[in-house]
């Protein structure tokens, strides 16, 4: 069933359900507010024709109470209940005899009596000397006037159930159709037309939703718009290695290359498995990094510490190309990251400072809060074109190896809740900022 029909049943049922319960307690309280009623004209006009026959020369001048005192279908009993005598009465005999016998133990002070002859609503006064005045109303009378007070209240629920279920009906729309355009929005996306997700008119949740979705879509597009990337910078930095071996593997098999020429072949063909294997090497601790694999496993550093053993590391590349490398720490304390991932980041980003410094490296680390190492070069700089990608997979700058470095960085720093960011100088040279929360 479509939600817009379950929406519609669930609220025409509840005002239902709220409507029944209604009619049967007004059923109920009409009834006991037409007894009460009639239970008090009946004593109103007992107290007047009270007052009449206490009175018999007021009695004998009154036609109208003659007229009602002989009037046969006006429920009406006088009698004297010392000796049980029938004084007066419009009601059958049996009736009036039995009401006579019961009025003491039975029915004085009762507001309703019943009889072989139905049931009434009832006043009864005391006269003088022991003689009782009944005064009655067949409650049959009142549940014929119940029944045409509770049809024109039938009839005013079905209008307001009819009302209720429009009104619902409009409303539930109006709720539904968001959904439904979210939904063909949804299929867009399903079927990867990114281009064509337009925004959803709505409010509230509804429209929340609809910015994570259009929100989602972004960044599934970004992350397919990568992957393939990803793919074809993958083929193209492996295949060119493959074709290498493959060259001289059948120059040497050919006997084309002989003598240092094959030694050679057979040097660059060990180089080139050895990049191939670094390559897929850290193509593969990419994808663990990215995934849930249990791979990472952070512990406490000391920041000063683990800075200190990747700038050692740094030595052997930096005193060959004659850089010096310089750490300055400003604040220290623990961080909580996996120690040979961390000098691993810690290490691609210094030895690509130190391939494009001219003459210095600078490490340094600060605390403000959050811990902020900077490595700093006094190079050129990073290329305007390279810098909006840095961080993406193969993408490779000046001198770069494969082009994976700076992603593993970027993965590990990430995975340790920290951030990293690249800049330029305005003199020259660039800075990577790494900021990272301290532990505990």
């Amino acid at each position: 069933m479509r939600l817009l029909h379950q929406l519609n049943t669930a609220f025409t049922g509840l005002i239902l359900v709220v409507m029944t319960i209604t009619a049967i307690v007004l059923y109920s309280l009409v009834m006991d507010i037409f007894i009460m009623d009639e239970k008090r004209q009946l004593e109103m006009r007992a107290e007047l024709l009270v007052d009449i026959l206490n009175d018999p020369d007021r009695l004998l001048q009154s036609p109208e109470v003659s007229s009602l005192i002989q009037d046969q279908n006006y429920p009406l009993l006088l009698f004297d209940k010392s000796t049980g005598e029938l004084l007066f009465h419009t009601l059958p005999e049996e009736a009036a005899s039995d009401w006579v016998e019961r009025y003491e133990e039975e029915l004085a002070g009762s507001d309703t009596w019943d009889s072989g002859y139905g049931q009434y609503v009832v006043s009864d006064h005391e006269l003088r000397g022991d003689q009782v005045l009944v005064m009655a109303t067949p409650i049959g009378d009142l549940a014929a006037i119940q029944m045409n007070f509770v049809w024109r209240i039938m009839l005013i629920f079905v209008l307001g159930l009819l009302l209720a279920a429009v009104v619902s009906y409009l409303f539930t729309r109006k709720l539904v159709t968001p959904l439904e355009r979210l939904k063909q929005e949804v299929k867009k996306i399903e079927k990867r037309k990114f281009n064509e997700v337009q925004p959803v008119q709505a409010t509230g949740e509804i429209k929340e939703v609809d910015q994570s979705v259009r929100q989602m879509a972004g960044e599934l597009e970004r992350y397919i718009r990568t992957q393939q990337q990803f793919f074809q910078n993958a083929s193209h930095e492996l295949k060119t290695p493959l074709m290498s071996i493959q060259g001289y593997a059948e120059g040497i098999r050919d006997g084309v290359f002989e003598g240092e020429k094959r030694d050679r072949g057979l040097t660059v063909m060990v180089e080139e498995i050895d990049r191939l294997k670094k390559i897929v090497n850290e193509m593969i601790l990419l994808a663990k990094l990215d995934s849930n694999e249990d791979i990472y496993r952070p512990e406490d550093l000391k920041l000063s510490e683990w800075t200190g053993r990747a700038a050692d590391r740094l030595l052997p590349l930096a005193e060959e190309k004659n850089i010096e490398v310089d750490v300055h720490i400003e604040g220290d304390g623990f961080i909580s990251a996996d120690p040979e991932r961390f000098l691993q980041a810690l290490m691609n980003i210094g030895r690509n400072g130190v391939r494009h410094a001219s003459s210095r490296l600078l490490i340094t680390v600060e605390r403000n809060g959050d811990f902020l190492i900077r490595i700093q070069d006094d190079g050129e700089g990073i290329g305007e074109e390279v810098m909006p990608h840095l961080f993406e997979r193969f993408q490779k700058g000046k001198d770069g190896e494969t082009g994976l470095g700076l992603a593993i960085s970027r993965a590990i720093i990430e995975r340790s809740g920290g951030t990293i960011s690249a800049y330029n100088l305005e003199d020259s040279g660039a800075v990577f900022e790494i900021r990272l929360p301290v532990s505990g």
